[in-house]
């Protein structure tokens, strides 16, 4: 078993047993990542029965019985990834358990394979929400890796990206960013509000191919400055 945080978005988190899900919470909130993530974790982990105050567990079994600890490094806003990853850090030196990150992005692609709605033989997209206007993406397509036999069903073409959705390449969208940017993106129906979710990394991180190093993926600089040094007061 494995547990699986993201917050690269909303909030969520799941218990995963062989890629099913045993445990899972989830919130579209994306202002109180703080608040509410280290107890749905807790909720998780009791769905789960690995929390010391479920039924028959003893006192200080937390964690007990997890193999990995899988965690969403984005791409996503600062404040809300570092919610998801600092929790995840501290959970995997806890219980000395190995630490894995997977993109969103990978996840929203996986969905889409699971419930068939993309097309085997054509590539398609995901966007998300980047603000400034711009939109997180990368381009995918269905299909066993010839090179990883053991692959997810997908297969991620290049790097994820952050720019304006009038440049990306006309292809069905997958993601919040089809909604956002109407104009300059197609959506598959039904997708418009996809968001990363705790249970399909869980699923994706049984895939070495798809596991990151578990560090926030920035992709572009932070909206916080340094403030200028104050100017020294003239006698």
């Amino acid at each position: 078993m494995l547990l699986a945080i993201d917050s690269s978005a909303g909030a969520s988190a799941a218990v995963l047993d062989a890629g099913t899900a045993v445990g899972s919470w989830r919130t579209d909130a994306t202002t109180t990542h703080a608040e509410v993530l280290a107890t749905g974790v807790q909720e998780v982990l009791a769905q789960a029965e690995l929390e010391p105050t479920a039924p028959q567990r003893p006192a200080g079994r937390t964690g007990q019985g997890l193999e990995a600890v899988v965690v969403g490094v984005g791409p996503g806003p600062f404040t809300g990834l570092r919610v998801g990853l600092v929790l995840a850090h501290a959970l995997a030196e806890v219980w000395s358990l190995p630490l894995h990150g997977v993109s969103g992005l990978d996840g929203l692609a996986l969905r889409a394979v699971e419930q068939a709605l993309v097309d085997t033989d054509r590539d398609f997209q995901v966007a998300v929400d980047a603000r400034r206007r711009e939109v997180y993406s990368a381009r995918y397509r269905a299909g066993d890796d010839s090179e990883d036999p053991g692959s997810s069903g997908v297969v991620r073409l290049g790097a994820p990206q952050v720019g304006p959705a009038h440049e990306l390449p006309d292809l069905a969208v997958i993601g919040v960013g089809a909604e956002l940017y109407p104009d300059s993106l197609t959506p598959v129906p039904g997708t418009e509000t996809w968001t990363a979710d705790a249970v399909e990394l869980g699923r994706l991180a049984a895939h070495p191919v798809h596991r990151l190093d578990p560090r926030p993926l920035y992709l572009r600089d932070s909206d916080a400055k340094v403030p200028a040094p104050r100017k020294r007061a003239q006698p």
